[in-house]
């Protein structure tokens, strides 16, 4: 009669464990969604920045990398805060860079890294490349502002303390960097330097009804 009595007592322990073990896994599911979710709202945020890219318009004459406007990719993305989360991610991960506009316009564009410094390259060309007197502050401007500054503005104190590990750094330096288009000065703060994309201004109006939902 002992047997039948242990049976039953395991068979009582194994019944009595099942719900605990229900809610692990119940847990685990949740928590698989939960990353599932996740990564789904992350490949959103890309896959619209990636098919916007694709659909940026083209002028003749007008040489300008892919952007995009924050309000447009708030347009296709639902989840407005995921999206800033996932940007200042990007950002983070040097995959992009986000710069004020300063046409008016309370917005901002996105430029993927790769094309940003394709851009780069093309203004220094356009303003009369690297021979000129002082252009040896482009190089500067790649190797310590861009990789290590990623917001949208830089102080002057902090511009000439990043430019001077290449060298000593002079107001004509950074007279290049703004005549090629990569900073603009902030009007109420003169001190104060924006980030720029360089010659965006002919295609930001068309970029704007192309891309309205």
């Amino acid at each position: 009669m002992a047997e039948p009595s242990s049976s039953s007592s395991l068979s009582s322990k194994k019944r009595s464990r099942s719900p605990n073990n229900n809610d692990e896994h119940s847990q685990g599911r949740d928590q698989i969604c939960s990353s599932l979710e996740d990564n789904l709202t992350f490949n959103d945020t890309m896959i619209a920045l990636q098919l916007m890219r694709t659909q940026f318009p083209k002028l003749e004459k007008v040489v300008v990398q892919p952007f995009i406007l924050q309000s447009q990719l708030y347009s296709s993305v639902k989840d407005r805060t995921q999206v800033d989360r996932d940007l200042e991610s990007f950002k983070k991960d040097k995959m992009l860079r986000i710069f004020k506009l300063s046409s008016g316009q309370d917005d901002h564009a996105i430029m993927f890294m790769d094309d940003y410094l394709k851009q780069v390259a093309f203004s220094i060309k356009r303003s009369g490349g690297k021979d000129q007197d002082g252009s040896e502050v482009f190089e500067w401007f790649e190797k310590y502002v861009v990789s290590s500054k990623l917001d949208v503005s830089i102080n002057q104190l902090e511009l000439c303390s990043l430019l001077s590990r290449g060298g000593d750094v002079t107001d004509k330096h950074i007279t290049l960097l703004m005549n090629a288009g990569l900073l603009t000065r902030q009007l109420i703060d003169p001190n104060i330097y924006w980030f720029a994309i360089p010659r965006i201004g002919p295609i930001l109006k068309g970029l704007s009804q192309v891309c309205a939902p």
